[in-house]
């Protein structure tokens, strides 16, 4: 009797991105070791991307690297005073080292999003968060100097929140500004 017809796996590359070139992985669906219910069957075999995050000791900034995208998140209370969207110099430094990066990736296409925790009136957080993003677009600007690049800048307050609002270690981590842009 013949064995099982092996399954082809393919790289699903997604919109705008390639896909990979080596051989696809040949997957036997009737192995043992799979435990897959009878009547079921292995769905489509895709490549899922990487992710990289790398975040300070204090939480004050991190990286997070993707096949397709970087971003950084500088928490709000290291680059701006309480209820500011005024730079300091630690943040001018910080903000350069981000320009340096865009700089080195070659990107032409720029996100800046503010973001808040959810205490206090909900239209002042949108407007704080939007206040913030445009001062790190405009410092990032100044860095990156006559490069084109074409900027998206968004205020979205207490909306997207990465941890939970009811401890304030997780507001902290929501009060951020995040810049990200495709990796080349």
């Amino acid at each position: 009797m013949p064995g099982p017809a092996a399954v082809s796996a393919y790289a699903d590359a997604g919109p705008g991105r390639q896909t990979n070139t080596t051989p696809p992985v040949r997957l036997d669906p009737t192995a043992p070791g799979l435990k897959l219910r009878p009547g079921r069957k292995l769905a489509p075999g895709r490549v899922l991307d990487i992710k990289s995050v790398v975040e300070t000791d204090d939480g004050g900034e991190r990286r997070e690297d993707t096949n397709v995208d970087v971003t950084f998140a500088l928490q709000a209370e290291v680059i701006f005073d309480k209820d500011s969207a005024d730079l300091g110099d630690a943040a001018r430094a910080r903000i350069r080292a981000i320009a340096d990066e865009v700089k080195k990736q070659k990107a032409t296409a720029l996100r800046v999003f503010g973001f808040t925790d959810n205490l206090g009136d909900a239209d002042h957080g949108v407007s704080l968060s939007k206040e913030r993003a445009n001062m790190v677009q405009r410092e990032l600007a100044k860095d990156l100097g006559s490069a084109t690049i074409q900027y998206e800048i968004r205020g979205y307050g207490e909306q997207y929140p990465i941890a939970d609002n009811a401890t304030e270690d997780g507001r902290r981590k929501n009060r951020r500004v995040e810049v990200s842009f495709p990796r080349k």
